[in-house]
């Protein structure tokens, strides 16, 4: 069967103990992008611009005066409102091109051709970094929504004095206390002290030696290239509606007997004679990987197993987090 296919191809059972780097595993607090926006006129429409929204002729209208042309009415379908968003990089600085994406917030039904006229990008905390205006580049079937490659400049530094920092703190995506452990290990080994500490499952800081004192970007080049061995928790994922299941590595399966239609599972006596055809018979501690190749071997389909895991789970047999999406 198709189906049964493509549910053994996706149950996906992790690997033995892997290394990553501690790069890929986490992220040196302050180090990120900050999120910038903005409002602003899209001009140069052929025709499918907002109508008489209030709020574009009215921008429109206060743009007109800032360079020296009064008029009473605003109003065209060549212009458009829309609001400006971007992604501000860690250590930005003033001068450096950055995109920009450009979405219609009026009644307009394509930004297709039009130009983006000067409009400030700010952040959270309302100060301006960048300017923004340029060509929009329209990409598929959605027109009221587009990009401007290099679109904004930023104007304002957005960093501190990093390299002279005492100390860094360390954030893992995914908190774990004994991953974050053998992070402290593995950095104070290869420093030659104890220079990391954990303070919880998901951070650790890092006290900068007098040997890399004024020279941080060194010492996180050589931290954040570590490669560390994360201890992951046992968890089954399955999705109902694809029939996929990923299966952790450390996920087992205590003695259990379960009937199922005319299939059964017998976890811990693989002695047991007289069974059916449609019968599964596996030592205690077998894995659930071992579960879903004799099943798919037996023709189960995808339901049905997912059925047996929850089962089994319910029973507490199941030594392992059972995710369902």
């Amino acid at each position: 069967m198709k189906i049964l296919g493509l549910f053994l191809t996706f149950s996906l059972i992790a690997l033995d103990a892997y290394s990553v780097r501690l790069k890929d595993m986490a992220s040196i607090r302050g180090v990120r992008e900050n999120q910038l926006v903005g409002y602003g006129i899209v001009v140069g429409l052929k025709g499918s611009g907002d109508g008489k929204t209030d709020y574009t002729s009215k921008s429109l209208q206060r743009m007109l005066q800032t360079l020296g042309v009064s008029t009473a009415d605003a109003t065209s379908k060549n212009v458009a409102a829309v609001l400006i968003t971007a992604s501000l990089p860690p250590f930005a600085r003033a001068g450096n091109p950055m995109d920009i994406q450009v979405s219609s917030i009026g009644d307009a039904t394509s930004l297709e051709g039009g130009v983006l006229v000067q409009s400030p990008l700010r952040a959270a905390n309302g100060n301006i970094y960048a300017v923004a205006q340029g060509n929009i580049l329209i990409g598929g079937d959605h027109k009221t929504a587009g990009r401007i490659p290099n679109g904004a400049i930023i104007e304002k530094d957005f960093a501190e004095d990093f390299s002279s920092r005492k100390m860094f703190r360390v954030t893992l995506h995914n908190p774990d206390f004994t991953t974050a452990m053998r992070v402290v290990r593995r950095i104070n080994g290869d420093l030659g002290g104890k220079y990391a500490s954990a303070k919880d499952s998901a951070t650790v800081d890092i006290v900068v030696p007098a040997t890399y004192e004024g020279n941080a970007v060194e010492l996180l080049s050589l931290v954040e290239s570590l490669e560390i061995s994360p201890d992951l928790i046992a968890k089954v994922i399955v999705n109902e509606k694809t029939g996929t299941v990923v299966i952790g590595e450390k996920v087992r399966i205590s003695k259990v007997a379960i009937s199922h239609g005319d299939i059964s599972l017998d976890v811990g006596d693989k002695k047991s004679k007289g069974r059916s055809p449609r019968t599964v018979l596996m030592d205690k501690g077998a894995s659930v990987g071992d579960i879903v190749d004799a099943m798919n071997a037996l023709g189960v389909e995808p339901k049905e197993l997912i059925t047996i895991l929850q089962s089994i789970k319910a029973a507490g047999a199941l030594q392992a987090e059972l995710e369902i999406l």
